[in-house]
């Protein structure tokens, strides 16, 4: 039998010692979990170990091949570039080994339970119940990114967390790189007539970051007291987040690394859409939308627009 690939897990690092030592206690949980393989971890930047030296780990042991798992929420820089050059530095290092790449872990609905979760944990605290969803908008903070592509996937957690949860509304921010800002999200919040918002980081581990969310938060809260302003906690290393690394990395040793299949309504139960789990997929026909006068009738829409131009 051969040995299956060793898992290495990408972090993007941060000067939060907190934050660092989070990611490591999350590499040795999972190690735990997987005694049965070898399982290392290592930053891009900014907090140690390196990602090299969590290679070299693996090397000494023995290990020739490895799956990569990008502990990321959205493939921006980091991801798309500085972890592949990464391992293909590593390749020259150490002759002989070899690597797959897996995704990036969001927007998958397990993460999106567990920020739910972390809504409902800030609305207990303040004595609310998951029943005043209604009034509650939620302000989706990201990262941010000079990646358009990664700045849309933010969005694109925040329409799927809002699908079938019963909020007012999900609007999205960022912490830097990208506008709206944290406070002129809030201001956003208000001017669409929120009278209680919950600051939501989209964030995996405490950090700089997420701290700055919450003092940004803070202020614009203090300046606002005519607002409910309430800040829930980040994602953390919560059994969904083990579980999906996991499911990331047989991904990625499968070579099964699908188009965009984890929020898909017939594949996946999503609130409010459980009945169209497995149901057959019909060609179907827009007779609204067959405005398909401007030379595009390539007819490949769903095999079935039959573009008689």
């Amino acid at each position: 039998m051969t040995t299956p690939p060793a898992l290495l897990i990408a972090g993007h690092g941060t000067r939060d010692d907190a934050g660092a030592e989070a990611f490591r206690d999350f590499v040795r949980r999972l190690g735990a979990r997987h005694p049965e393989l070898p399982v290392a971890g290592g930053f891009i930047e900014l907090s140690p170990p390196p990602l090299g030296e969590a290679v070299t780990e693996l090397v000494e042991q023995g290990v020739r091949r490895f799956a990569a798992v990008p502990l990321m929420l959205v493939s921006a820089g980091h991801a798309k570039g500085d972890i592949p050059a990464a391992l293909a530095r590593e390749k020259e290092r150490h002759p002989g080994i070899s690597y797959t790449y897996g995704r990036p872990l969001g927007p998958h609905p397990a993460l999106l339970n567990v920020l739910e979760r972390r809504l409902d944990e800030a609305l207990g605290a303040a004595g609310r119940t998951p029943g005043d969803r209604a009034d509650v908008t939620v302000l989706l903070v990201g990262r941010g990114s000079t990646d358009p592509d990664a700045n849309a996937e933010v969005h694109k957690a925040a329409r799927l967390l809002w699908e079938g949860r019963g909020y007012a509304g999900v609007e999205t921010a960022f912490v830097s790189l990208a506008a709206p800002d944290v406070p002129s999200g809030l201001d956003r919040c208000a001017r669409l007539g929120a009278r209680r918002i919950v600051v939501l980081p989209y964030f995996l581990f405490t950090g700089i970051l997420p701290d700055r969310v919450r003092h940004q938060t803070e202020d614009w809260a203090a300046a606002h007291p005519e607002v409910e302003v309430l800040s829930a906690d980040v994602i953390g290393p919560e059994p969904e987040l083990l579980d999906l690394v996991w499911e990331r990395y047989e991904e990625a040793v499968k070579g099964d690394l699908r188009m965009n299949c984890d929020s898909c309504v017939y594949r996946i139960a999503l609130p409010g859409f459980e009945d169209k789990v497995g149901m057959p997929q019909q060609p179907h026909f827009h007779p609204d939308d067959d405005d398909h006068h401007h030379g595009h009738g390539h007819g490949h829409h769903h095999g079935a627009h039959s573009h008689a131009h």
